[in-house]
């Protein structure tokens, strides 16, 4: 049974979290966690993307009388970890690869004096005999398994090393084992407490919800000219950009380059130093916007991320949840665009078909169905999200496209009339974007080359816009009047069903093409709530003590504190202990300078 404090109120609890993290009250279940784990319980946390997962063993880490072992599965996170800690008063390192062996048996002689509340590693470490001996040392008071999806082969993230953390009931079998994720369907928390061999586990499960990320889907017709139009419309906002392919990274990572955003790739084919440099640009907020595979993924623990965008589709609602969970974790608004296009679903759906692990086949269709019931959803998005995850609801989120611009549908045959016989006019030999030049009457190199400015219905739409009839076509494909032929480059050809509706049989309706309309159209509403030039300044501030420290800017404070300073714009320091993320130490370290800051503005 775990050695805790004979008795930890809940006012000391409360006590630690203000005087070390800055925070006047707990979030959601954060309390109970940590007061289940007190009584020596083993527990499995599942917990949003900034909903505070970490809290639930970092404040205990403090008050428990010996070591937390904390698991982690890359070196960046428990870097930003350690030095975020460090900051805030309390003693914790890591030991990873990056280290060589004199500076471990430093940390470790540090373990010996108990000297360190907090140590991470990497799940590797757990293999190494020799390093267990070590643990085995030492007053070990909590493991806390961070990412624990990873131990399940049915994750979206399945890390092999993170399968040897069984292990660690085997040889603690008396200290409590937190597993703590953010994304996690019922069959993967299965796996989870099964590989674990938890015993009799507190079971947490909160809210999915991140209500403060807006959920957007947009037909994608020129896909890399609406990101960059996106991004330029975000101004100075930091954002991470997703492909399922290196080429495509590189291919888009160069066009926004040259077109003068700030912005750097990242996948795993490039060099081990090159991605560490992008990661560690990114969150210094030297760069910002990473174009990124998968790869991009565990550990990118920067607060300031405004927006992610999917440039085509992940192959699970989990790994797109986890994705898009990257953006917004300091609580204020953000925003998850979803670039849709026909093709890279179909791409996608056939690259699992093509696996030869049939029962993995199976259960990866009906995970990308589900995905596809995202994508094609005609009610609140948030809704197919929370409801995948377990979490009904009938309640409407108010901040999605679908929310915000609901879908209305007009007689659309006359529409689909001129789509369906321009493709038959060219003969079935052009993808979709070729059969909107057509409409449009535009004359490219491939209209020329086929002399398909001589057909009758070019140029017959010409009064709309091309993302009108990307629109349209997408819904005639959905509804099984045209097809895409993957080996003939995507090229569209009319099916069986299409006859009735060139004959004009019965009237054809379609929902209402959401262009100029959608939600990531709209500029975002200025928040006057707090003095935006002060904000600016304290950031700059924030960037300048950062730099000068070596760190991430967000480990100095989150935007959402700067954005707090920047509205109750405090005049003492104990004005500034009021402010939720500054605490005691934080307060000694930065408080001047901000301070300072804030009374030349007033002056």
């Amino acid at each position: 049974m775990l050695k805790a404090p004979p008795t930890v109120s809940q006012a000391q609890l409360e006590d630690a979290l203000k005087h070390h993290f800055g925070y006047q009250t707990f979030r959601s279940g954060q309390l109970e966690i940590i007061q289940q784990l007190f009584q020596g319980r083993d527990s499995l946390v599942l917990m949003p993307t900034g909903g505070g997962k970490s809290m639930c063993y970092q404040l205990p880490a403090v008050l428990l009388p010996g070591i937390t072992i904390v698991v982690s599965p890359l070196i960046a996170l428990m870097k930003d970890q350690v030095d975020g800690l460090t900051r805030q008063g309390i003693s914790a390192a890591f030991v990873n690869s990056s280290l060589d062996q004199e500076t471990i048996n430093d940390i470790f002689e540090r373990l010996s004096r108990s000297e360190l509340k907090l140590l991470y590693i990497a799940p590797e470490r757990l293999k190494n005999y020799y390093f267990m001996q070590r643990l085995a040392s030492i007053q070990i008071s909590l493991f806390a398994i961070d990412e624990a999806h990873c131990i399940s082969q049915w994750g979206h993230d399945f890390r092999p090393a993170y399968t040897q953390l069984h292990t660690i009931k085997q040889r603690f079998p008396s200290v409590p084992v937190m597993a703590l994720t953010a994304t996690a369907d019922v069959t993967t928390r299965r796996d989870i407490l099964l590989q674990l061999a938890l015993t009799d586990p507190y079971i947490h499960l909160d809210s999915f919800d991140r209500p403060n990320i807006r959920f957007t889907l947009a037909d994608k017709y020129k896909g890399d000219h609406q990101v960059l139009r996106y991004i330029k419309k975000r101004g100075d906002d930091c954002g991470i950009v997703y492909c399922s392919s290196r080429w495509q990274v590189e291919k888009l990572s160069k066009m926004l380059a040259s077109a003068g955003i700030n912005c750097s790739a990242y996948h795993a084919g490039m060099e081990t130093e090159m991605r560490n440099i992008v990661q560690d640009g990114f969150a210094k907020d030297n760069i910002q916007v990473v174009i990124a595979t998968v790869a991009f993924g565990l550990g990118i623990n920067k607060s300031n991320i405004r927006f992610v965008i999917h440039f085509e589709p992940p192959r699970t609602l989990e790994s797109y949840y986890q994705e898009i969970g990257r953006a917004g974790r300091d609580g204020l608004a953000a925003e998850a665009l979803f670039l849709y296009d026909e093709k890279d679903v179909e791409r996608i759906t056939k690259y699992i078909a093509d696996g030869d692990n049939e029962e993995r086949v199976n259960v990866e269709q009906q995970r990308f169905q589900a995905l596809k019931g995202f994508i094609e959803a005609q009610t609140c998005r948030r809704q197919v999200v929370l409801n995948y995850f377990a979490e009904f609801t009938t309640k409407k989120c108010g901040n999605c496209d679908i929310c915000l611009d609901p879908p209305t549908q007009f007689d659309a045959t006359e529409a689909a009339q001129k789509v369906l016989s321009c493709v038959f006019r060219i003969q079935q030999q052009g993808d979709i974007e070729h059969v909107v030049q057509v409409l449009r009457g535009e004359l490219t190199e491939k209209v020329r080359q086929l002399q398909h400015e001589k057909v009758s219905t070019f140029a017959i739409g010409k009064s709309k816009t091309p993302g009108y009839w990307f629109a349209i076509i997408r819904q005639l494909i959905h509804l099984g009047f045209l097809q895409q032929d993957i080996s003939q480059q995507s090229a569209l050809f009319l099916t069986q069903a299409s006859r009735s509706v060139l004959k004009g049989d019965e009237p054809l309706m379609l929902a209402s093409p959401r262009l100029q309309k959608a939600s990531y159209w709209q500029q975002d509403k200025t928040d006057k709530r707090y003095d935006r030039v002060l904000f600016v300044k304290l950031r700059s501030l924030r960037k300048t003590i950062a730099d000068a420290e070596d760190i991430a800017p967000f480990i100095v404070f989150n935007d959402a504190t700067l954005s707090e300073l920047a509205r109750i714009k405090p005049k003492t320091s104990q004005q500034m202990l009021n402010i939720n993320g500054i605490g005691d130490t934080k307060l000694a370290r930065y408080g001047h300078d901000f301070l300072q800051v804030i009374q030349q503005h007033n002056a």
